[in-house]
C-alpha cells in the first residue's frame, strides 16, 4: 500500500467514525431548529462536507468539533433565510410602487385577489410572461394558469368596478 492511499484510507476511517458518531445527532439538531425535515438533511449533509474537508486537511473529527461546525451551518442558514425574507419585502414593496396608482385602488383591489389568482395576474400582466412559462414558474398546468388568469380577471374588474362607478357619478 502506498502513502498516498494509506492517507486516503485513514481520512476515510476518521470521516466515517465521526459520521457513524453523530449523524443523527447533528439531523436532529437541526430537525429541532428548521422548518422540516429537507432542511435539516441539507444542512446535516453540508455539516458532513465541511467535515470531509477537515479530514482532507489532517484534522480529526471530535463530536464537538463536528457540532461546531453544525452551529456555524445554522448560523449561516438564518442569517441567508433573513436576508431572502428582507430582499423578498424589498421586491414585493418595489413592486407594489411600480403599480404606479396614486390612489392605491387597484393595489387595494390586488391584495383582495387570492395569492395564486394575484400571483398568475402579475407574472402575465406585470412580468409579461405567457401562461406556458408561468405555468412552469408556478408548477401548474397552462389550463390551470388561464383559469386562474380568467378569474383573476373577472375578480379584479369586479373589485374595481365600483370604485369607477363613484369617480363617474362625481363627475
Amino acid at each position: 500500500m502506498e502513502q498516498g492511499e494509506r492517507v486516503e484510507s485513514v481520512r476515510q476511517k476518521q470521516f466515517l467514525a465521526a459520521h457513524t458518531a453523530c449523524h443523527d445527532k447533528v439531523y436532529r439538531y437541526f430537525r429541532r431548529r428548521t422548518g422540516g425535515a429537507s432542511i435539516a438533511e441539507d444542512l446535516t449533509a453540508e455539516v458532513f462536507r465541511i467535515a470531509w474537508e477537515k479530514c482532507r486537511q489532517g484534522q480529526e473529527l471530535p463530536v464537538l468539533m463536528v457540532f461546531g461546525i453544525a452551529r456555524n451551518v445554522l448560523r449561516n442558514h438564518y442569517r441567508s433565510t433573513v436576508r431572502s425574507q428582507n430582499l423578498t419585502q424589498q421586491l414585493e414593496r418595489q413592486r407594489t410602487a411600480d403599480l404606479g396608482t396614486d390612489d392605491g385602488v387597484v393595489t387595494e383591489a390586488l391584495g383582495r385577489l387570492k395569492p395564486e389568482e394575484r400571483e398568475v395576474l402579475l407574472l402575465t400582466y406585470w412580468d409579461g410572461f405567457i401562461s406556458a412559462e408561468v405555468s412552469d414558474l408556478l408548477n401548474v398546468t397552462a389550463a390551470a394558469v388561464r383559469m386562474r388568469l380568467h378569474r383573476a380577471r373577472k375578480q379584479l374588474s369586479e373589485l374595481l368596478r365600483p370604485e369607477q362607478t363613484t369617480e363617474d357619478v362625481q363627475r
